[in-house]
């Protein structure tokens, strides 16, 4: 079941937690580690869940190694964001690594993604289209709501959700263009 929140103003502060904990021990592994996906946008309704993205140069053997020995689990398969349509067609601007939190940490969606492909930037960018656009971020909010609440299959929910993501992204992108916007 999925399961649709109201927005927690201590999202914030429990990312700083993890990420801090993250930073000690990938070093300078991690070249950025942002709070990113609904719990990162104020007033956004949201699963439970913190959205983690650390930013790295490549998507190697080292980065998994400090992942494990911080507690993470490395799933198996291969890992790949959605593609909106229109998007760069290059496979490798939408591979990730993806990472289970550790036992006794809460729960959260740790993404490893390389610094300049097209995911890493699409995380940044919607996250922040959503912030200034309270909006858009409410209606959102009320499409995911309405999902979790109707969908008769819960897997169903990211494919359900990902056409309204790309509707939202595109905008971001002309946002982006028209504001000189530049990931922070």
């Amino acid at each position: 079941m999925v399961e649709i929140v109201p927005y927690n103003p201590e999202w914030g502060q429990e990312f700083e937690t993890i990420a801090a904990t993250l930073r000690d021990g990938l070093g300078e592994l991690a070249l950025r580690i942002d709070h990113i996906g609904s719990t990162s946008v104020p007033g956004l309704a949201a699963k439970d869940i913190i959205d983690i993205q650390i930013t790295v140069a490549a998507l190697d053997e080292d980065v998994i190694r400090a992942m494990q020995a911080l507690g993470y689990r490395l799933p198996d398969g291969e890992w790949r964001d959605h593609r909106p349509p229109g998007g760069l067609e290059d496979p490798a601007e939408w591979s990730k690594l993806y990472f289970f939190a550790p036992e006794g940490q809460r729960k959260t969606n740790t993404n490893v993604r390389v610094q300049g492909r097209a995911n890493q930037r699409f995380a940044l960018l919607f996250r922040d289209y959503l912030r200034a656009h309270p909006d858009t971020a409410a209606a959102y909010g009320e499409l995911k709501r309405r999902l979790a609440a109707t969908l008769a299959d819960p897997e169903d929910y990211p494919d359900v959700k990902d056409p309204a993501v790309d509707l939202i992204y595109f905008a971001a992108e002309a946002w982006a263009a028209a504001s000189g916007w530049q990931p922070g």
